[in-house]
């Protein structure tokens, strides 16, 4: 008889809550699920906050999100579904950023948390209760870990130094108004 410690189960509790959050984040953008925009409004969005071509940025986030999320809940090919929905989560932590850290002021908190919890799952693994572990981890070796984490923080760093660079050569573009009338 197979015996879970609490480290199991805590870890199958924080993928499924991490997970299904993740996947519906992302199932909203691509399908508009659960009141969501689908691909054409979230691209709309995308495009409002410097994220060019917003049609390709929104479909990218739903997928790293949902795709990531699923993943994550289901324990499989945990470091990259980790590291997937942390680069998504960091992405949109750039959009809040100037609310601030508080949710209730348009802040990041919500999208830092869901990161942090997507990378230390990629770090820390699936644990026993996870499709990675009776598959043997084949998905989720040593040595995937820092490859995924890595290779998601270079795209990540990529597409918001874009997307800041872009909207800064903006604000320049824009003139002050030196005295009011």
């Amino acid at each position: 008889m197979t015996c879970y410690d609490r480290r199991d189960l805590g870890l199958l509790l924080l993928r499924l809550g991490t997970g299904g959050v993740l996947a519906a984040h992302g199932a909203q953008k691509l399908f508009g699920w659960f009141g969501g925009h689908g691909l054409e409004g979230t691209g709309q969005f995308m495009e409002s906050v410097g994220y060019i071509p917003g049609k390709a940025s929104a479909t990218a986030a739903g997928l790293a999100e949902a795709g990531g999320g699923t993943l994550l809940a289901l324990g499989l090919a945990t470091p990259a579904a980790g590291a997937a929905a942390a680069g998504a989560m960091a992405g949109a932590s750039a959009v809040h950023a100037p609310n601030g850290f508080f949710a209730q002021e348009g802040g990041y908190e919500h999208a830092a948390t869901l990161g942090l919890a997507a990378a230390g799952l990629a770090v820390t693994g699936p644990g026993r209760l996870s499709l990675d572990h009776v598959l043997g981890h084949v998905f989720d070796r040593g040595w995937m870990v820092p490859a995924a984490l890595g290779a998601t923080a270079a795209a990540t760093a990529v597409v918001v130094g874009t997307r800041n660079r872009r909207l800064r050569r903006q604000r320049e573009g824009e003139q002050e108004v030196l005295f009011e009338e």
